[in-house]
């Protein structure tokens, strides 16, 4: 008698979970498994971090594709595109979908991934989330869409609505001066539209740089005429009426100062997609809780990849029962827990074991914040919040406003543990290859100054594109491994990327591997 294949449902169908497709399409055309793939939007997966530079014009559709959906269907995968996915019946291991149909599994992945932040704001007050009042095929949305001009920049549909602004160079108003809220405004103002970044903190990027570091910051985003409104507290939503209907018109903060512009972007932060996994009695905190093999921690059937996975230990639980940490919020990671989730289940289908590539590593090595910008240069890792008057620590900072540049390392057991750089490019490329080493400094620190110097002639403190050094993090491909792809034919960035995958996740690598292709086409053959 042969052997039933392990019926695996995937739901959501975002960058994540297209890896995990991607993975375990060999068991599921080999027949030993077969996998029912649940996805909320029409589309086909795309890459949400892209979003953005589609919205401007800078990046095509094609650029934002991850996965083939036509060759999955034909290596025998069930795509279902449109659909919701409204609860789980553990018991009888039953997804129910909004459509009326209930999907059977052996195993279960989650891949929900995140939600925007909807302020607290008058003129918002139904777009909000509200999972008691929300209906059941639309667990994580409010009781009605984000107003006319309101998007939050997070699919295809608010990217279509950006595109018009700023082909016509209207006036985009950004609430939120995190990573992504600067990325977008400066990405915005560089092809036509007029910025204004609204945030309530003293500067932009609090979470990733100290005051100093943030204050230059802010000072280069004014010197590209992207206005810089801080200490601004949003309070209120207007509008007007025009031949649209009801549109934004307007931001109102509580000091009394109105910012006016035609749409408004939120950038306030994420939150995991768990309202499936609440309802379904599986625990969570900041995310879906699942453990080192990314298995529920309430039902070991169940697991959870990407943006809605928190990973911790059962044993981490506090005394107040908050289970510290949140999901990465990172793709690159997520697309290791895709893979090695699916190597795990293609070796259970086979009825083998699963080899060293299905492992996820505990902790995720630490990654440095980059600010993908023209014309601005801002990176950090680690402590970087370290005061220079601290005993246990070296804490180095050089400081030049006329240059917009500003440097700070933190060394703890003589190891780097933290630094900033802003407008420093070949500064920062260095610190963050030592960082991602957990490597030392050299003896003087002030070393890294003159990498950046007009007049620099000397050679790298350590070759940041060196045949070992990880040139595109998300995907973990060296620049060893590029400098194969360029030998076997690989002209072009977009080539090199279809080759390795390098430069398809963030983006942020996309510099170094251009570097990697003129070094290689300088050199004679």
């Amino acid at each position: 008698m042969t052997a039933r294949p392990l019926r695996v449902v995937l739901v959501g169908y975002g960058p994540v979970g297209a890896r995990f497709v991607e993975e375990l399409l060999p068991a599921v055309a080999a027949g030993e498994a077969s996998l029912t793939v649940v996805g909320a939007e029409r589309e086909d997966a795309y890459n949400r971090v892209l979003v953005a530079e589609y919205a401007v014009g800078a990046a095509t559709r094609e650029r934002l594709e991850v996965t083939d959906t036509a060759a999955a269907e034909l290596a025998g995968a069930d795509i279902r595109l449109g659909d919701v996915a409204v609860a789980i019946d553990r018991p009888r291991q039953r997804v129910l979908l909004a459509s009326g149909d209930e999907l059977p599994y052996d195993r279960l992945v989650l891949a929900t991934g995140a939600r925007a932040n909807i302020p607290t704001l008058d003129g918002l007050e139904h777009a909000r989330r509200d999972r008691s009042a929300a209906p059941a095929h639309a667990l994580d949305q409010g009781l009605k869409p984000l107003p006319t001009g309101v998007v939050a920049l997070r699919d295809l549909a608010d990217a279509e609505a950006v595109a018009p602004v700023v082909a016509g160079g209207g006036t985009i108003v950004v609430l939120g001066a995190g990573v992504l809220g600067m990325e977008f405004a400066l990405l915005a103002a560089e092809h036509g539209a007029h910025v204004v970044i609204v945030h309530h903190g003293p500067v932009p990027m609090a979470r990733n740089l100290d005051e100093a570091g943030g204050r230059m910051l802010a000072r280069a985003t004014r010197a590209l005429g992207v206005g810089m409104a801080a200490h601004a507290r949003a309070e209120t939503i207007g509008f007007r009426d025009d031949r649209a209907g009801r549109v934004f018109d307007g931001v109102g903060c509580a000091d009394g100062t109105y910012i006016p512009g035609d749409l408004l972007v939120l950038s306030c932060g994420v939150a995991a997609r768990t309202e499936l996994a609440l309802a379904a009695g599986l625990a969570c905190s900041s995310g879906i809780l699942v453990d080192e093999e990314l298995r529920s921690w309430s039902d070991p059937d169940v697991f959870a990849i990407g943006d809605c996975a928190q990973v911790a230990s059962p044993d981490a639980t506090g005394a107040d029962g908050r289970v510290p940490g949140a999901p990465s919020g990172l793709i690159g990671p997520g697309w290791r827990q895709a893979a090695a989730l699916a190597g795990r289940f293609r070796a259970e289908a086979s009825g083998g074991v699963a080899g060293p590539d299905a492992a996820v590593p505990r902790r995720e090595r630490p990654i440095a914040v980059m600010l993908k910008a023209t014309g601005i240069d801002v990176v950090s890792g680690g402590d970087y919040a370290a005061e220079p008057w601290e005993l246990d620590a070296e804490v180095s900072v050089w400081l030049d406003p006329a240059r917009t540049a500003y440097l700070k390392t933190v060394v703890r057991d003589g190891v780097l543990a933290g630094f900033v750089s802003v407008g420093l490019p070949r500064a920062g490329a260095e610190l963050t290859l030592l960082f991602e080493r957990a490597g030392t400094l050299p003896a003087e620190p002030s070393t890294f100054l003159r990498l950046d110097a007009p007049d620099a002639g000397q050679a790298p403190v350590e070759d940041p594109l060196g045949p070992d050094a990880t040139v595109c993090w998300c995907n973990g491909v060296t620049a060893g491994r590029i400098g194969e792809a360029v030998a076997g034919g690989c002209g072009t960035v977009e080539a090199v990327g279809r080759e390795t995958r390098a430069g398809t996740g963030c983006g942020g690598c996309k510099g170094r591997i251009a570097s990697l292709l003129a070094a290689a086409q300088a050199v004679p053959n």
